[in-house]
């Protein structure tokens, strides 16, 4: 007989707040492990059976998700804002919460292991970051000139010929 177990996760910067359940639903244990690669892997090899992991989207969840994705049958990463409360918020409350909503089939996966689109993003975001940059640069070069009232008028001032004629 394969045993089933669904896995809620509340993940936080330090630690990670697990709760296993059973195909019925009954609790088989609860841990509280580093938010690491090493006691993340050891915690879901050490469980036997058909695994299934749900988590709330958040910083660490595209790195958690590929971290165990080829460890475990199915990760579910969920919208927090569509997870309905009920009654105290705790960590083991949350992760529980989690686990039972993945084991019923009631959550709604928002991240699907975008890998490859996700280093496009990371690279289209750096260039962003580089062409503000160098627009702040020029806007400090252009206020220097002006400051000294030399003319600066256009692009010729970024370019270091031109700027040795403008400056004699």
């Amino acid at each position: 007989m394969n045993l089933l177990k669904y896995i809620g996760m509340d993940v936080h910067k330090a630690t990670i707040v697990i709760a296993v359940l059973d195909a019925m639903g009954k609790l088989l244990m609860q841990a509280i492990i580093e938010t690491k690669t090493p006691a993340i892997l050891d915690f879901i090899k050490s469980q036997r059976g058909t695994i299934h992991v749900a988590f709330e989207e958040g910083t660490e969840a595209a790195w958690l998700y590929d971290l165990i994705r080829p460890h475990v049958a199915n990760v579910v990463v969920c919208d927090p804002r569509k997870i309905t409360s009920e009654g105290n918020k705790t960590d083991k409350v949350d992760a529980k919460r989690l686990a039972e909503l993945l084991r019923t089939n009631a959550l709604v996966a928002v991240y699907h292991g975008n890998r490859g689109t996700r280093a496009v993003k990371e690279l289209a975001q750096s260039y962003g970051s580089i062409v503000a940059d160098g627009t702040r640069i020029k806007d400090r070069l252009k206020a220097i000139f002006r400051g000294r009232g030399i003319d600066c008028s256009g692009a010729g001032v970024y370019s270091p010929e031109e700027r040795k004629q403008e400056m004699g």
